[in-house]
């Protein structure tokens, strides 16, 4: 016996006679045993729930001074420092404007507290051009709430990044210490919480999440931030693509429609953004290569078929129109091609599944040749952009 079973057999007798020299005489070994293990559990729960709030608390800190960082202009040396000290201030009008179009919000029932306003003076020693921004709290749902700081730190550092490259000053995160884990990490946070709303989405959506899908597809768009992105958070991003699809598949409530207009127009949404586009259009086709292979045995046979399933599959067709129009109108041809195996598929099986199911499903078949049109002309690149009504 190594050294270390010896220690860990010998903890264990020792902590069993603690217990029962420890008992009470009302109580039996056993039953105080449990009782221990719950009170040992139920600290537990509550120890973590501490850490993973001061973690929070530490991701907001982090997030307040890099946006703090990034205003003054305090970048390392050999960093375009004095390009933006030497930038001339804009007027606070046009300020006000760029910064609320990019989800900074300077409304003055939002302003920043006098304790805040003393740390940011604190941490922005220099006169700069660009007014210090601070993360401020919003009335919003108690499942918004956790993550409305992350969201607003993402759209604040949208909101700067346009201003600095508007006078083609690049805001480069990589002169900043930790600035691509807080983005990342940020991200992360927002994802999770996106994640869980979706699995159970409530009527009226509120407009927080629309805006946190639109701000998710503006960040990985950006050259400098999506790499960053990507790394930490291409796993997390590919459960929110198959969270909303499922979403759109498994709901079977008579008044779904609204709910599945809203998730389609979520997933077009993040599809909007080039580099997951591909990835959304290949999990969308294989739905549909899936279900057209289904539809075909069922037919074969003439069994029923799961209506709630096929009146769904309609709401898939729709995104994936929209996407392949979209990636049609930005004539990039390249992202997407013959190569991917979905494609493949569906182009290879396409006629024959045609010919077969167009008398028993002719909606579902006429969807499939519309599909096929703009796939191959997405291929190559000659369709016009009006293809579909």
């Amino acid at each position: 016996m190594d050294d270390q079973a010896w220690y860990l057999r010998t903890s264990k007798l020792a902590l069993a006679l603690a217990i029962i020299h420890s008992k009470p005489a009302d109580k039996s070994s056993r039953e105080y045993t449990e009782h221990l293990a719950r009170t040992v559990s139920g600290q537990e729960s509550k120890w973590r729930a501490k850490v993973k709030a001061l973690e929070a608390e530490v991701l907001q800190l982090r997030q307040k001074q890099l946006l703090s960082r990034i205003c003054s202009g305090s970048f390392e040396s050999g960093g375009p420092s004095s390009q933006l000290q030497a930038q001339e201030p804009r007027s606070s009008e046009n300020t006000s404007t760029l910064l609320e179009d990019s989800g900074c919000v300077l409304s003055s029932d939002q302003r920043t507290e006098p304790s805040e306003m003393t740390e940011h003076s604190g941490e922005s020693c220099i006169s700069t051009p660009f007014p210090p921004l601070s993360i401020v709290n919003r009335p919003c749902a108690p499942l918004e709430k956790p993550l409305s700081s992350h969201m607003q730190f993402l759209q604040h550092l949208l909101g700067l990044k346009t201003l600095t490259e508007s006078e083609n000053l690049k805001t480069d995160l990589s002169h900043f210490e930790n600035a691509s884990s807080t983005v990342s990490d940020s991200v992360f946070q927002l994802l999770d919480g996106l994640i869980a709303f979706y699995r159970e989405p409530k009527l009226p959506c509120s407009s927080f999440w629309i805006e946190a899908v639109d701000t998710l597809a503006r960040l990985i768009s950006d050259c400098n931030l999506s790499n960053h992105i990507l790394e930490k958070c291409s796993k997390k991003l590919e459960e929110f693509e198959k969270t909303l699809l499922q979403v759109i598949l498994s709901n079977s409530h008579i008044n779904r429609f609204q709910v599945q207009h809203y998730v389609s127009q979520s997933l077009v949404t993040l599809g909007s953004c080039s580099l997951l586009r591909k990835s959304i259009i290949s999990l969308l086709l294989s739905e549909v290569n899936s279900f057209t292979d289904d539809l075909g045995a069922i037919n074969q046979v003439q069994a029923s078929y799961d209506v709630t399933r096929y009146e769904n599959i309609f709401s898939v067709f729709c995104v994936l129109e929209q996407l392949l129009q979209k990636e049609t109108e930005e004539g990039d041809a390249s992202r997407i091609g013959h190569e991917d195996q979905e494609i493949k598929k569906f182009l290879q099986k396409h006629d024959e599944t045609i010919l077969q199911l167009s008398d028993a499903f002719p909606l579902f078949t006429f969807y499939l040749w519309r599909l096929g049109t703009l796939l191959n002309s997405v291929e190559i690149g000659t369709v016009e952009n009006n293809s579909l009504p």
